[in-house]
């Protein structure tokens, strides 16, 4: 009698006789993981960060104890509002997603924002060291106020309470003033976009602004969000106009007000640092003034002492004095001067008869008129002084103490 066969049919993986592909064990893993982890929030760290071309961030999630790779296709990197760099700690949320080729499973995360800090405070940190080293916040950027502005131009809502309180302290101060208000949404969608189109249009305004302000009232960092964006802080770094930033908050400082060229607390503040006072101008114009008038009456009392010290030194007291005492020594020079003259002409006539005494005494005319005379050759007039220079014939030129004799040499001895 053979025994009975069981009509039961062995499951594939159940035994060593319908073994599981690993394909088909990897598809059913996949099917429980996925089906199990929709939808999942996951906290880590941030390693091995890569954003190729296509857009996409891989990165793993990690704790002290375990590892998970994640993905973040384009679409969603796309709406981050933070840098993603290794190190950082986030919050993801994403499903659980098994890669077949490799067998792995990885977490596709669609959003995600910092753990421990807000999206919003890590973004302005960003963004706030990424223009600080491109200079946006330099000191040396930053141009003084007008002292008298007679333009101002206000970019800010309108409607909002910003605009009342400064046109308020403005009054209050300082009169002659043009305000021109620039309308643009302060917060919301598309807020940032319409306050850096303002800050643009006031730079084109003619005749031009001389002074511009940028803000809004007070509120929450969410709030006062659109003056940490970029397109703002870029428009009121590049503006041509000295700008002042009067956001409406005292504690927390936002990119627009290092951007600009100065930062008011609130909008009142900004009336009072872009206007004067006029009483105080007055007050000051008063001061300036009795201090000119000590001055003058110091200056006035000091000359008149300096006129009367000088009227009572002698060259003013007697005028001509000065012209006697030069006439009397003028005098005297020449009677000096006549003194010295007469001596030296004496003194000189006596040196050239002297001289003349000796000349005489050397001169051939004196010997000639003590009864000698002098022999010349009549054609060359050499003296003769020796007969046997005298040939016969020759002529001869005797000079006498008083004439001259001609001869001719008939005979030498």
């Amino acid at each position: 009698m053979s025994s009975a066969t069981s009509n039961t049919t062995t499951q594939p993986g159940a035994s060593d006789q319908s073994p599981l592909s690993v394909a088909q064990l990897t598809a059913h893993i996949k099917v429980l993981v996925e089906e199990s982890f929709p939808n999942v929030w996951v906290a880590g760290e941030v390693s091995n960060f890569s954003r190729p071309q296509s857009g996409h961030c891989y990165f793993t999630l990690k704790d002290d104890q375990a590892q998970i790779r994640a993905v973040m296709w384009r679409g969603s990197a796309s709406r981050l509002d933070f840098n993603m760099t290794d190190g950082l700690e986030l919050v993801c949320h994403g499903r659980l997603d098994v890669y077949a080729p490799r067998g792995s499973y990885q977490l596709v995360v669609d959003r995600a924002h910092p753990q421990g800090v807000g999206a919003l405070e890590l973004a302005l940190r960003q963004l706030r060291e990424k223009l600080a080293r491109e200079g946006l916040f330099a000191p040396e950027r930053k141009r003084p106020l007008p002292k008298f502005p007679r333009r101002i131009g206000f970019v800010t809502s309108p409607t909002g309470a910003a605009i009342r309180d400064f046109l308020e302290v403005l009054r209050r101060r300082w009169a002659g003033v043009d305000v021109l208000v620039i309308p643009a949404r302060v917060q919301g969608d598309g807020a940032a976009a319409e306050i850096a189109a303002g800050i643009k249009a006031a730079a084109r305004l003619k005749p031009p602004l001389d002074v511009l302000v940028v803000g809004r009232g007070g509120g929450s960092l969410e709030d006062l969000w659109a003056f940490n964006e970029e397109p703002v802080v870029r428009a009121v770094a590049a503006c041509p106009i000295p700008t002042v930033s009067a956001v409406g908050h005292e504690i927390d400082v936002s990119l627009s007000d290092l951007a600009a060229d100065v930062r008011a607390l609130t909008p009142s503040e900004a009336a009072e640092r872009v206007v004067p006072a006029s009483e105080e101008l007055a007050s000051h114009v008063t001061r300036l003034g009795d201090r000119l008038h000590g001055t003058m009456r110091r200056v006035i009392q000091f000359a008149a002492q300096r006129i009367d010290s000088l009227a009572a030194r002698r060259v003013l007291a007697h005028p001509h004095a000065p012209i006697e005492d030069r006439t009397r020594r003028v005098d005297e020079l020449d009677a000096r001067s006549q003194r010295a003259i007469r001596n030296l002409l004496g003194e000189r006539s006596h040196r050239v008869a002297a001289l003349a005494g000796k000349l005489e005494s050397l001169s051939p005319l004196a010997v000639l008129g003590r009864g000698y005379s002098v022999t010349q050759d009549a054609r060359t007039g050499k003296v003769i002084r020796s007969s046997a220079k005298l040939k016969v014939g020759q002529q001869l030129r005797t000079r006498l103490a008083e004439g001259e004799a001609v001869s001719e040499v008939t005979k030498i001895d």
